[in-house]
């Protein structure tokens, strides 16, 4: 029985990725190292300084600290966040047909705090989210279920009893290893990848939930 629901928050509630992406290219390529778009995929998912300590094992830079370089590329997120963030179509109505039922929702992310609520703040749902939890405060972050472990123990639900929505692999991976459903909403051009056969539910937009799927 789907006691609680956790949403993940970049790709999903707001159409990020491609923020996160611009961010990542203007940090990464400022450094030296080549990256693309196209091979941004490699990391869609993880934390920001996951995704750093990715690009600098293959292009080791001298001149910053990855520390540093992390700070920059969250910066930069919550700058165009602010500017150019877009609600995905269908997650307003989502969480608010969620919390209609009368189910306690949380957001766990791996994203920082800082943009967690900048995000929560410019989508107005704040009020919806019972809990919120940043992966910042784990110390694996996404597909290792640390995130969405802490998460149903703040809701005070048992893992088995969540229902995660999810938009990358890394996550649906996440929420299936911490034993929770998870209806997964891949990005359009990643719809067909196989590897989201492990989720409970796959559907091309969150317009698509219907509430009685829970």
């Amino acid at each position: 029985m789907i006691k609680a629901i956790i949403f993940d928050m970049d790709g999903l509630l707001i159409d990020s990725e491609p923020l996160w992406k611009k961010a990542e290219e203007k940090v990464f390529v400022s450094l030296g190292v080549p990256f693309s778009l196209k091979s941004s995929k490699e990391t869609t998912g993880l934390r920001a300084d996951e995704v750093v300590s990715h690009w600098y094992k293959k292009y080791p830079w001298k001149s910053q600290s990855l520390d540093n370089v992390t700070k920059q590329i969250e910066q930069e997120v919550l700058r165009l966040v602010k500017l150019e963030g877009k609600v995905k179509e269908g997650a307003i109505e989502t969480v608010k047909a969620c919390f209609n039922i009368g189910l306690p929702l949380a957001v766990a992310s791996s994203s920082s705090p800082e943009l967690i609520d900048c995000v929560l703040d410019k989508l107005k749902i704040r009020s919806f989210i019972k809990v919120i939890h940043s992966a910042h405060h784990e110390k694996y972050g996404k597909p290792h279920p640390a995130v969405y472990i802490s998460t149903a123990k703040s809701l005070k639900v048992d893992p088995v009893n969540c229902l995660s929505f999810e938009d990358s692999v890394n996550g649906v991976l996440s929420a299936k290893s911490a034993k929770m459903k998870c209806i997964a909403v891949p990005d359009p051009e990643n719809i067909n990848n196989k590897n989201y056969g492990i989720a409970d539910i796959i559907l091309p937009s969150l317009k698509d939930f219907n509430i009685n799927m829970i």
